[in-house]
């Protein structure tokens, strides 16, 4: 598959999928009215004393674990947007809470792994090179890094394992069998639709408040469904 009929079939899987579309988007107005609420309660709760206080950081709490559960499955789903992109399949997953909701959490843990250990190998050689060295290697690190994190994150949707997530050096491989220019160039062209959408959105935010709102949590629930969709596709040809 080419890198023009993957953008292709990314940018019409959201329409081809318009039930779980509406679904995230519903998904997307409660996580935000859950931030919102829950940003309100604790800052009354600072300033009330006694009882009422309490109830309203109890409020808050609840609220906190309402958005991540929220949260996570969406991220959850997105994962499994991926593992239909890999296996080339057309049509949209099914809601797993308990499956989703863990993948999510696995892909917390494999972030930070592949932040944490750039980080740890940078701060290691500090104590022997250069400066300016390090900030080279620094930099290069964190791109083959932040890369790898794609490709673990592709293994992760493919097999719900975390060791396979995990496995640094299979997933720095996969950057090679995707091809280090199609990764690029897939970024690249990704981040210019996000530019472009979140032009629209402006314009939309511009006219009205309200319809740019609307507007603003269509389009995010969009580019989550356009994203993770093309990036399965891009893994399917490793």
């Amino acid at each position: 598959m080419s890198i023009s009929e993957m953008f292709s079939d990314a940018l019409a899987y959201p329409f081809n999928n318009i039930k779980a579309l509406l679904l995230y988007v519903v998904l997307g107005i409660i996580v935000a009215l859950l931030g919102g609420a829950t940003i309100v309660d604790f800052a009354v709760a600072f300033t009330t004393k006694g009882v009422g206080g309490a109830a309203l950081a109890g409020l808050g709490i609840v609220g906190v674990i309402l958005f991540v559960l929220v949260v996570f499955l969406v991220e959850g789903y997105a994962l499994d947007i991926i593992k239909y992109g890999i296996e080339r399949r057309s049509d949209g997953p099914g809601i797993d809470f308990g499956r989703q909701v863990s993948n999510a959490i696995k892909l917390v843990v494999v972030s930070i792994v592949y932040y944490v250990v750039p980080a740890i190998i940078t701060l290691i050689l500090s104590l022997f090179l250069r400066d300016w060295l390090i900030a080279i290697i620094g930099v290069i690190l964190f791109i083959v890094f932040a890369l790898a994190n794609f490709m673990a994150k592709c293994r992760l949707a493919k097999t719900d394992n975390l060791g396979d997530a995990l496995a640094i050096g299979e997933a720095i491989g996969d950057i090679s069998r995707v091809g280090i220019g199609n990764l690029l160039i897939t970024v690249i062209v990704v981040f210019v639709i996000l530019m472009i959408i979140a032009f629209i959105v402006a314009i939309f935010m511009g006219l009205n408040q309200y319809l740019g709102g609307i507007i603003l949590g269509f389009a995010g629930v969009y580019f989550v469904f356009f994203y993770n969709r093309v990036i399965g596709l891009l893994y399917s040809t490793a």
